[in-house]
């Protein structure tokens, strides 16, 4: 079996992991993470009574043929593996995915596990089209590539009423706002959602691009966001 583990969105904001999954955790002998180290104190929080040197620690990267192959003889091993991305959930926007692909293949039973999302409770919060949406990933780094992504999915939510949901490496989060104010309508919607789960920092708020460029920015370097841009609802 495999247990897809979900963590939390900000380093020891544990509350919003479900009790059960600690019983997952202890169910595995195998993890295959993102990042071993993080995940590790990640585990040590939920279980304080963990060894985590008497599991086995695979770290992900981009699923390599090497991790394929020790992921496939776990599993052959008949033995319990637990994959934790960075962040939320795993094989959403994570490279687990490619893990469950080959679980799959091999007729293994997935489980996976409530736990925070940031790509849904960002739209959750946002108020914007719920009933259809589009995750792009991230954006290109290059600025009129980054243009054309912009435009791209700012014409898909006015044309389908589908809402464009996107995020950026941290650093860069600066300039991806400042395209966005650049190059959006005025009519267009755009929601920012940062620090979510923070008790003291979460930011969620959604104003037409001519609003925000009036509002005295939040501070958004370095910070974990989600960038969602729609529509106003057809009845508004």
């Amino acid at each position: 079996m495999i247990y897809l583990i979900p963590s939390e969105l900000l380093e020891g904001e544990v509350k919003p992991i479900p009790a059960y999954v600690l019983n997952a955790v202890k169910a595995c002998q195998v993890f295959f993470v993102e990042n071993e180290r993080t995940a590790r104190r990640y585990l040590k929080r939920l279980w304080k009574e963990m060894v985590v040197d008497d599991y086995e620690w695979i770290a992900i990267h981009k699923a390599e043929t090497q991790v394929l192959d020790r992921f496939e003889k776990s599993l052959k091993a008949g033995k319990t593996v637990g994959v934790i991305s960075e962040a939320g959930c795993p094989g959403v926007a994570d490279p687990g995915q490619i893990l469950v692909a080959r679980a799959q293949q091999m007729g293994i039973t997935v489980k996976p596990l409530v736990g925070p999302s940031s790509i849904l409770l960002a739209l959750m919060a946002s108020g914007l089209n719920g009933q259809s949406f589009r995750f792009n990933g991230y954006l290109p780094i290059d600025g009129a590539d980054r243009k054309k992504a912009i435009l791209r999915m700012e014409e898909e939510a006015w044309k389908q009423q589908t809402t464009q949901i996107f995020i950026e490496t941290p650093f860069r989060n600066d300039a991806i706002f400042k395209s966005l104010l650049d190059n959006c309508k005025d009519d267009t919607l755009l929601c920012l959602a940062v620090n979510i789960t923070s008790p003291m920092e979460e930011f969620i708020r959604t104003l037409p691009i001519k609003k925000w460029k009036g509002e005295i920015l939040p501070v958004i370097h370095k910070k974990p966001a989600i960038f969602l841009v729609g529509v106003p609802p057809a009845n508004a």
